[in-house]
């Protein structure tokens, strides 16, 4: 173990003679107007440590003796500091790593990772770990390489582990973990069960409205991998997101991500399941205000209702009928699309319960029976009847949104007034 300590800090004492090789040779034939297209000393050395960024790049990554000079010392001190030395270094390392995208690039070369991501750990105090998650977020910032680099360190199994921590570290480690999640966009594999017990617990605990938006954008970038939704379609975990989805300032992204997972067989059974379903996202259509999370909310009910007369059931009970008038006639484009579909099949649902089977049936008729045709006469009446005092009943919530538009006030009368179903909008 002591030997492979030696030999990594002795690679990491060759980088940084070699860095500094680089940066006086910079300065030294600053002033000069040719380069020499011959090799150096320089070139040669560079050549065999096998590196591939260019010169201008690593000499712009160290600006001057001082900074050059702490990065060293605070590489060293993570590597065989005390806690406290570390903390400092950590300190330093947030602070330089901040300045450009080369730099830290250059630290996550010089082995500035492990050390950061071992201070996580429950055996730091709560200072020393919100000090190394801070220079983990500013080092993770522009680069997956450097994400990938916290992931293979075991850094997610730390921070599952940080969960009664106070509102500044559950914002901070936040912050950590969704800029991570951002690695499945890439095609890197992440594990979502090290990461759902801390994100669920700052979801349920009294975190602050940003902490929060923080998490769900982090189950938004899971639920985009199919191979994540086993374990997001849990009933804790879409309880949860019904409910922040009935806040309306977490409703679009909580609405987006079971738009996600309801698209799935799993998803799909645990939203079926749930007791908020159909009743939270009906009353979500009534939202005016928020036309992004009515146009979520009638997508994932489309999906509900698809195929399944249960649902649809559940929904009419609801009463979702008379919302989606008003949505079909005062909703976006969008949302007004979605509620007319969902109209379509709710009236189509009518129709085959009005068949022939609908009423009192005292003898078979034949299939041309007069009879018949009455009784499909009246079934076309009844289904009429109850749109209209449908519609009548929700007239004057209709009137009262389309504020003196006369356009709209026209298309109600002549919605009320028609004499046939078939000229619904739906």
């Amino acid at each position: 173990m002591v030997e492979s300590s030696s030999s990594s800090w002795s690679q990491v004492l060759v980088k940084l003679k070699f860095f500094s090789k680089i940066k006086r040779f910079v300065h030294k034939t600053s002033g000069s107007k040719r380069r020499d297209n011959e090799h150096t000393p320089v070139v040669d050395h560079l050549e065999s440590v096998d590196h591939d960024d260019n010169i201008n790049n690593i000499s712009n990554s160290i600006i001057n003796d001082d900074e050059s000079s702490i990065l060293q010392r605070s590489v060293k001190r993570l590597h065989f500091g005390s806690k406290e030395e570390k903390t400092a270094a950590a300190r330093e390392i947030k602070r330089l790593a901040g300045d450009d995208l080369s730099r830290r690039k250059l630290m996550a070369e010089l082995g500035v990772i492990p050390p950061l991501v071992a201070m996580v750990g429950l055996e730091y105090s709560i200072s020393h770990r919100r000090v190394a998650v801070q220079a983990l977020v500013e080092l993770a910032n522009g680069t997956c390489t450097n994400k990938a680099l916290m992931v293979e360190a075991g850094i997610l199994s730390k921070l599952s582990k940080n969960i009664n921590v106070d509102e500044l570290a559950k914002h901070e480690f936040a912050q950590l973990v969704m800029s991570l999640s951002s690695l499945v966009n890439a095609q890197f594999p992440i594990d979502s069960s090290k990461i759902l017990p801390l994100v669920l617990h700052m979801l349920e605990s009294n975190s602050s409205v940003d902490t929060q938006m923080l998490c769900l954008g982090t189950l938004y970038n899971l639920s985009t991998v199919i191979e994540n939704v086993g374990s997001l379609a849990k009933d804790e975990v879409v309880h949860t997101l019904l409910k922040l989805s009935s806040m309306k300032e977490a409703s679009e992204k909580a609405l987006a991500i079971l738009g996600n997972l309801v698209v799935t067989l799993m998803g799909k059974k645990a939203l079926e399941s749930s007791p908020m379903v159909p009743e939270c996202l009906i009353e979500i259509l009534t939202w005016d205000d928020k036309s992004k999370s009515q146009e979520l909310s009638a997508y994932i009910l489309m999906i509900l209702a698809h195929q399944s007369s249960l649902q649809r059931t559940k929904m009419a009970e609801g009463g979702i009928v008379p919302i989606l008038l008003q949505l079909a006639l005062l909703g976006s484009p969008l949302a007004q699309k979605r509620a007319l579909k969902l109209l379509q099949w709710f009236k189509d649902e009518r129709q085959m319960k009005m068949g022939p089977h609908s009423g009192p049936q005292s003898r078979r008729l034949s299939f041309n029976s007069p009879a018949k045709h009455d009784d499909a006469d009246e079934g076309k009446k009844l289904m009429k009847n109850m749109v209209r005092q449908s519609l009548y009943k929700n007239m004057e919530n209709i009137t009262r949104h389309a504020n003196g538009n006369s356009d709209l006030n026209s298309k109600l009368k002549l919605l009320v007034i028609s004499s046939s179903s078939k000229s619904l909008p739906y």
